[in-house]
């Protein structure tokens, strides 16, 4: 379905019922589809939002408007348009760091926050060139593969999931896949961290070359106190891929305890 939020029409996958819902941001590269398996699991009990952000998927491409205050204003939209008066927010990498803009600004509804291979709240530690280069990494099949091979998941794929990773970072529009690397990941949110009040989980791989363990501990962790860490053994970035079950199963008993908690 589509969704008219903030100027722009998002596409919208939702499957399942039952509260709390759960609403996933995807990371830079990926689609409403990278949640697909984790959905699965998850779809009999509660009511998930799978929303492709603006420049992916089948969401407008518009020409500029991709800052993170862009991008989270786009999937608050959506979550007023639908009604969802008791929500858990989910974000993976891109969709993390956005997903902690929305919860530093405490909206109604949010009951918790789920962060998976997070992008953290400080300025992506990359040198200028070295994000030049992220430009193009989405540039054409080989350099899909490379990237997923050397970086986001050193440990392979299912086929079929790295059939999927290739064709929504290809479909993805040029703004966008120009303003993660070049503005977006730059920007500092980190004095809004104080802010989020909501219960916080982040689930890592202990295998992540873009965001590690560590990096989460000294970027992320140190500013939201209340979070606690969950690091999975022998994944990558690309979690709700490599480990959609671990995913589900970490999400489904937090979206549980939030629930006994209300």
């Amino acid at each position: 379905m589509l969704v008219e939020s903030n100027g722009v029409k998002l596409h919208v996958e939702q499957r399942g019922a039952g509260a709390p819902a759960l609403v996933f941001l995807h990371y830079w590269g990926g689609s409403s589809r990278t949640w697909r398996r984790v959905i699965d699991a998850l779809a009999p009990e509660f009511r998930n939002v799978a929303i492709d952000q603006r420049g992916w998927g089948r969401s407008d491409a518009p020409a500029r408007g991709y800052a993170l205050a862009d991008m989270a204003d786009d999937a608050q939209g959506v979550i007023e348009a639908l009604d969802l008066e008791r929500y858990i927010l989910i974000g993976h990498s891109m969709g993390g760091k956005v997903s902690q803009l929305i919860a530093s600004r405490q909206p109604r509804g949010l009951m918790g926050l789920a962060l998976v291979a997070p992008s953290p709240p400080s300025p992506l530690n990359l040198p200028l060139d070295a994000r030049e280069g992220m430009v193009n990494a989405y540039e054409s099949r080989d350099s899909i593969l490379a990237t997923v091979q050397q970086v986001l998941a050193p440990n392979g794929l299912d086929p079929e999931d790295l059939e999927i990773v290739i064709a929504d970072s290809m479909a993805g529009a040029s703004a966008a896949k120009l303003a993660w690397p070049m503005s977006a990941s730059q920007e500092d949110i980190t004095a809004a961290m104080a802010k989020i009040k909501a219960p916080t989980i982040v689930i890592s791989g202990d295998g992540d070359r873009v965001d590690p363990p560590n990096t989460l501990r000294r970027e992320l962790l140190a500013r939201i106190p209340q979070a606690r860490l969950h690091v999975l053994a022998r994944v990558g970035h690309l979690l709700p891929f490599e480990a959609p079950k671990e995913v589900a199963n970490f999400l489904r008993a937090f979206a549980i305890s939030t629930e006994g908690a209300s």
